[in-house]
């Protein structure tokens, strides 16, 4: 599926970007059909590989959907292809956001939500990029539309973000504070973030700062975990520590390694070392965070 957004080029004439998403993978629920989650990949993964791992958890109550990011060029690894749902150049408060790429990749997993049936909660969880994605989609949600003005329509009940940070996170408290339902959406989303205090490759302070910038936005049911000694992957600990009674609303499980560099095989090593699951418990209307 592809996507087309305006830009405005020299002598103010229009340039449309268009956006190619790859393949997108789903699990379906070998039991009743209680929860859909999409779960987004790092940057040079792609959808296959966590639809294998995810199949594998005993999740019979949820529906996975995991898509493959457009191949484009990525201005902080040189310019060279990879699989990314946005451009980035580099990680820092100050380093420029590509809103038309976050808001074409934010505008397809909703399109990806769109046809559950009502009864159904539905989220999003990802793991380093995937989880600046997860986080973007989070603040689509609470403003009730994208960075573009186009309405975001999806009733997210939870979001799961490993190891990532939050695009935009500068401009964020003045949107929610001027909107009452905004900041309603915001308090009523439950969010948790986890990040390893050693992790190299998205170091750990933009953890804390994505988890700063949405307290202080409204995001009132939010969990922000650090692990100590941890790297750019996620631990059994961390998993454990998501595991709550029926009631609460994400149970978090997921181990991976580094975007560019983990294979298949690696990942189903670490799976094995996992002592929990990544799911939304459905019992009851109301959605608790860890």
């Amino acid at each position: 599926m592809s996507y087309s957004h305006n830009t405005m080029g020299s002598g103010s004439r229009t340039a449309r970007r268009t956006f190619e998403f790859g393949r997108t993978h789903v699990v379906r629920p070998k039991g009743k059909h209680q929860a859909t989650i999409v779960w987004l990949h790092g940057l040079g993964d792609n959808g296959s590989t966590w639809s294998q791992l995810l199949e594998s958890l005993p999740l019979p109550n949820i529906k996975w959907i995991c898509p493959t990011a457009p191949t484009r060029p990525v201005a902080l690894l040189g310019g060279f292809p990879y699989t990314a749902w946005f451009d980035v150049g580099e990680l820092s408060a100050d380093g420029p956001d590509d809103w038309e790429g976050l808001d074409a990749s934010a505008a397809h997993i909703a399109n990806l939500l769109s046809t559950e049936p009502s009864d159904v909660k539905v989220g999003i969880g990802g793991f380093s990029m995937g989880a600046a994605m997860a986080l973007y989609s989070a603040t689509a949600f609470s403003l009730g539309r994208y960075g573009n003005g186009n309405p975001y329509n999806i009733n997210l009940r939870a979001i799961v973000g490993l190891s990532g940070w939050l695009p935009g996170s500068r401009c964020l408290r003045n949107k929610t504070e001027v909107s009452h339902e905004a900041a309603r959406r915001a308090a009523s989303l439950p969010v948790m973030i986890g990040h390893g205090t050693c992790d190299d490759v998205v170091p750990y302070k933009y953890g804390e700062i994505s988890a700063h910038s949405l307290s202080v936005a409204g995001f009132r049911n939010l969990t922000f975990k650090n692990y100590e000694g941890i790297g750019h992957y996620t631990t059994p600990k961390e998993m454990n520590e998501a595991i709550g009674a029926p009631s609460r609303a994400l149970i978090l499980s997921l181990h991976s390694n580094e975007d560019t560099t983990c294979s298949d095989f690696v990942l189903r090593q670490e799976l094995c070392k996992v002592q929990g699951c990544l799911a939304t418990i459905v019992a009851g209307d109301d959605l608790v965070s860890m």
